[in-house]
């Protein structure tokens, strides 16, 4: 059983006796750390691959011998999963981690960092923020390469609970719709697919069954799955995109089909699918399960 899956066991075990909400909860002040180590070029590849990044890319900071370039934004935040799933998992963590629902990243990249590179991997719980529908914590992921930060990422995990406290939320703001500029057709396996390829076999990604166990009617795709394919179509040239920021609106029930969207610059971009409830809803009459934007090399 891999890392992560003892982590999802263990999630799961020891949510019941957690209480989201109680007064006084702290963050473990723990730095969980992975050593310094490329990443395997076969799951490496195999991520290329369901995410829709070119199989071997030149880009920005590309030397002679980088035959791969640089990886894809989205990557390292994948490969340190284990270790936020062990963090959130601990006893001392104050949320139950089933339920907990990604409510936005962002993901800042210094510099490319080269698939050839030796990253270390640090996570980090930042900080626990009120939110009108319950509880927000901050997770944190680093990556150094010789000691030199390179890259990090800030996640939002939301713990669902009765509240009557004043707090952050993030709701769709009302905007155009941005331009349809492609349509994606999901299968009903992706959640399984994916889940092989990053380790996140969340049941509510894996089949109908499973997820109706958490009040989905269907599988639902991956919200890092949603930032990765979305980059991938926004990507001009390998490594040119230096930061996103993504909120996830609403889940993508399995199978789908989706629309790409993205202002003409390609620096703005949503997922949206036809919805016929009106609710969270762009101009165009698209749901909206996703929106971003990000910042490139000038």
């Amino acid at each position: 059983m891999t890392s992560l899956s003892v982590s999802l066991v263990r999630g799961a075990v020891t949510s019941p006796f957690k209480h989201p909400g109680r007064p006084g909860a702290t963050l473990p002040t723990d730095r969980l750390t992975l050593p310094a180590t490329p990443a395997a070029p076969g799951p490496l590849a195999a991520y290329r691959r369901i995410c829709g990044f070119p199989a071997t890319e030149s880009g920005p900071g590309s030397g002679s011998g980088s035959a791969s370039g640089p990886l894809p934004l989205t990557y390292p935040h994948v490969l340190a999963f284990p270790l936020t799933m062990r963090l959130m998992t601990a006893r001392r963590f104050p949320l139950p981690v089933v339920g907990l629902v990604h409510t936005w990243i962002e993901i800042v990249a210094r510099r490319p960092v080269q698939s050839d590179e030796s990253l270390e991997l640090t996570v980090y719980a930042e900080e626990l923020t009120p939110h009108r529908r319950g509880t927000e914590v901050t997770m944190v992921t680093e990556a150094r390469v010789a000691g030199a930060l390179v890259w990090e990422s800030r996640s939002g995990y939301l713990s669902r609970h009765a509240t009557t406290a004043a707090g952050s939320t993030r709701e769709a703001d009302g905007s155009p719709a941005l331009p349809a500029v492609a349509e994606w057709q999901l299968p009903g396996d992706l959640g399984r697919r994916y889940g092989a390829v990053s380790g996140d076999r969340n049941p509510i990604h894996l089949h109908p069954l499973t997820a109706r166990l958490f009040g989905f009617p269907r599988a639902i795709a991956h919200g890092m799955w949603t930032v990765a394919r979305c980059l991938a179509e926004a990507d001009g040239q390998p490594g040119e995109i230096r930061s996103v920021r993504a909120d996830f609106r609403a889940p993508v029930l399995l199978p789908a089909t989706v629309t790409y969207a993205a202002d003409p610059a390609g620096n703005a971009f949503a997922l949206r699918s036809e919805s016929s409830s009106g609710s969270r809803t762009g101009t165009g009459g698209g749901r909206v399960h996703l929106t971003g934007a990000v910042t490139r090399t000038s």
